[in-house]
């Protein structure tokens, strides 16, 4: 096959793997690998390169001469121009198999570990399953609005008017909201200068269909609101609430601080491992309510409760996973840094009448801190932290606190093989970890992990 030198040009090479992000991988013979979006592993394909690198490229599948049995024909005409899904070239089986081993690759390189993923579990439905949709909004052509989503690595939105990943109560919302926007005039918030008005629309759903609205804008009050509900009445016969949020920061955060009940509802009821939870519109709640059910069920697995045990959940949201697990455990004690999360935990546990827990609005690292000082023996220490993985302090802390498991819910592999590793020097080792599919059709991948206490704690003394 030769190799490419670090140069630009075309080359016809193997396929053996994938990246991170669900790009097939070419290794040359002479030169960085090359991550070729769209191509499967074991496929020959002829490549461009277009931007090469030291250490990896970036390549142009130009025409695959040898395809993957695993390939298929993509079922959306936006694939591959919107940046909501990444893997609908490829079988769903194929798909499964990858993030498998992206979770295995990440312990084996990151953290060091040969730690088998003793298996992952794919979901039954692969299409319409987000119970949450966030449309980011932008001036369109004569002045019009778009609503939709991101164009892959941009900010620049794609009109949207089906997605096999969202719930359809989202597609009738948007096109009341645009109804709305041209008929009135509304404008769309423009990005770059901070101007304009109506900056996302989001939408979440419960099992039984409900749908809470909110709209969120840079400022002021919704003009001709009469107009709004009864559009969003015709297209979302299923709206039991809507919610007004105002964002006049410029960034990328989706809502502001400030949200104004409008009409119905200013939250949904959901049922989840047979508990009933309220969630808010800020409020985290996994956006896949079935698989969440799975992974929560093996999070109890590895807590291994009997009835005398002291839980710790740190990064609660609200309440959700702890308080499935609350009726084996002697307490629990949850903590979260977003007040309508843990206002949402608190009446969530009143309301599934349960009465051995307590959530505390705290940062997750000051409060393992806090706990620590107050000579807190926790019996299990669970945490679900964003992408971004446990600061440094958490692990410390939870360390120190001594606990006989820790059960690490895990949305990201590298950061959980980064955390795993800082573990594993202070004496917590990783014992089994199981993946779970929550995002059908993209790269994300959910993991549990048991880590107990292993010979050489004590590091931290």
């Amino acid at each position: 096959m030769g190799g490419v030198k670090g140069g630009t040009g075309r080359f016809v090479l193997p396929i053996s793997g994938y990246s991170a992000d669900g790009a097939g991988v070419a290794r040359p013979e002479d030169g960085p690998v090359i991550f070729v979006p769209g191509a499967l592993d074991g496929e020959l394909c002829e490549i461009e390169v277009t931007r090469p690198g030291n250490r990896y490229t970036y390549g142009t599948l130009l025409r695959v001469i040898e395809a993957s049995p695993e390939r298929r024909e993509p079922d959306c005409p936006l694939y591959g121009t919107c940046g909501g899904c990444g893997l609908r070239h490829m079988s769903y089986e194929e798909e499964l198999r990858m993030k498998q081993q992206r979770v295995r690759d990440a312990l084996q390189r990151i953290a060091g570990l040969e730690l088998p993923v003793a298996a992952i579990h794919g979901a039954k439905k692969v299409d319409f399953y987000r119970n949450k949709v966030q449309f980011p909004v932008a001036p369109g052509p004569e002045g019009k609005p778009l609503i939709g989503f991101y164009q892959a690595r941009s900010h620049t939105v794609v009109a949207v008017d089906h997605c096999r990943l969202q719930h359809r109560t989202g597609e009738g919302a948007a096109e009341a909201v645009w109804r709305w926007m041209t008929s009135v005039h509304v404008p769309a918030y423009r990005e770059q200068d901070g101007t304009g008005f109506v900056r996302h629309l989001c939408v979440r759903v419960n099992s039984r269909g409900d749908a809470l609205i909110c709209i969120v804008t840079k400022e002021g009050v919704l003009p001709s609101l009469e107009m709004l509900l009864r559009l969003l009445r015709r297209y979302c016969p299923n709206m039991v609430g809507l919610v007004h949020n105002i964002n006049q920061a410029k960034t990328n955060v989706i809502l502001g601080p400030h949200t104004r009940h409008i009409w119905g509802d200013d939250h949904l009821m959901d049922t989840l491992c047979g508990l009933q939870f309220k969630i808010s519109m800020p409020t985290f709640y996994q956006v896949n309510h079935d698989q969440a059910e799975v992974l929560y069920g093996i999070a109890k697995e590895y807590a291994d409760l009997s009835g005398q045990e002291l839980l710790v959940d740190l990064y609660c949201g609200a309440g959700t996973i702890g308080l499935t697990m609350a009726d084996q455990a002697r307490g629990v004690i949850g903590v979260e840094r977003v007040p309508h999360a843990i206002a949402d935990a608190r009446e969530n546990a009143a309301r599934n009448g349960i009465e051995n827990a307590a959530f505390f609005c705290m940062d997750a690292g000051l409060a393992a801190k806090r706990m620590l000082m107050q000579e807190l023996q926790p019996d299990v220490i669970l945490v679900d932290p964003p992408r971004k993985g446990l600061d440094p302090m958490v692990v410390e802390s939870a360390v120190q606190m001594d606990p006989e498991r820790i059960v690490y819910v895990s949305c990201d592999p590298g950061t959980l093989a980064r955390d795993l590793r800082r573990f594993e020097d202070l004496g917590y080792m990783p014992r089994k970890i199981e993946a779970v599919d929550l995002f059908p059709r993209t790269p994300h991948v959910e993991s549990v992990c048991l880590l107990e206490r292993g010979a050489h704690l004590g590091v931290l003394s």
